[in-house]
């Protein structure tokens, strides 16, 4: 399956969204009365999804990245280009996580659902999507196949990449601070540096998931 290889995974939809505009919206976006469907998913992509730190899709286990768009057209495809339109405006998720579909879609749904449905009421065919089963069944029906990973990452479980990316980091801090001393004092100051980071503990200190501050990124530092 080109989705998958070995234990990753790569998900891409497009959601048809609506055309025209909504005929009643909740009370936290009522101020986008009288604006498209397309404009009220863009509101909620740049804004209400917008966090100091963390993306509400670091909540969902197991992603190694993803990403929300408003694919408004593509005009030119093939060869030679042939100028075509889309029918629609499309909500695309792509998303590269570790392990199988349903696993992680059932993830998403327990941890970001007000996320969900804030957004899919603005996209066709979504009035079924109730509970966890029904969003799987309305995502399988948006998928399409996915050639290429987003991002190259191993083949490791999020909390092993986590780590990896923590101690990169400190490693790089290590050999800066220690150019120029005695083998003595970096022997003891590499033993240190291992009792610190705890290299093969992937709980902590770490890399902390959805974090793209230097200032935040560790969890467990120091404890």
């Amino acid at each position: 399956m080109p989705n998958q290889s070995n234990n990753a995974y790569a998900l891409t939809t497009l959601c048809p969204i609506l055309p025209g505009v909504p005929d009643d919206l909740p009370p936290e976006i009522s101020h986008m009365n009288g604006q498209t469907h397309s404009a009220c998913i863009r509101y909620l992509l740049q804004d209400v999804f917008r966090v100091s730190v963390n993306s509400p899709m670091a909540k969902v286990p197991n992603t190694y990245l993803s990403r929300f768009y408003i694919l408004q057209d593509v005009p030119y495809q093939g060869h030679p280009a042939i100028l075509e339109h889309l029918k629609s405006e499309y909500l695309v998720f792509s998303s590269n996580f570790h392990g199988d579909l349903e696993p992680y879609l059932e993830g998403m749904w327990a941890n970001v659902k007000p996320e969900i449905q804030a957004l899919l009421p603005h996209c066709w065919g979504s009035e079924n999507v109730r509970d966890s089963a029904s969003f799987i069944a309305y995502i399988r029906k948006c998928q399409i196949e996915t050639t290429f990973f987003f991002v190259g990452s191993t083949d490791e479980p999020l909390d092993v990449q986590l780590k990896s990316l923590y101690l990169k980091q400190e490693f790089s801090k290590f050999v800066f601070e220690n150019q120029g001393k005695s083998k003595e004092e970096i022997q003891r100051a590499f033993a240190e540096f291992e009792r610190r980071t705890q290299p093969v503990n992937t709980d902590a200190p770490t890399w902390v998931a959805g974090a793209y501050s230097l200032d935040t990124v560790v969890k467990g530092a120091g404890e």
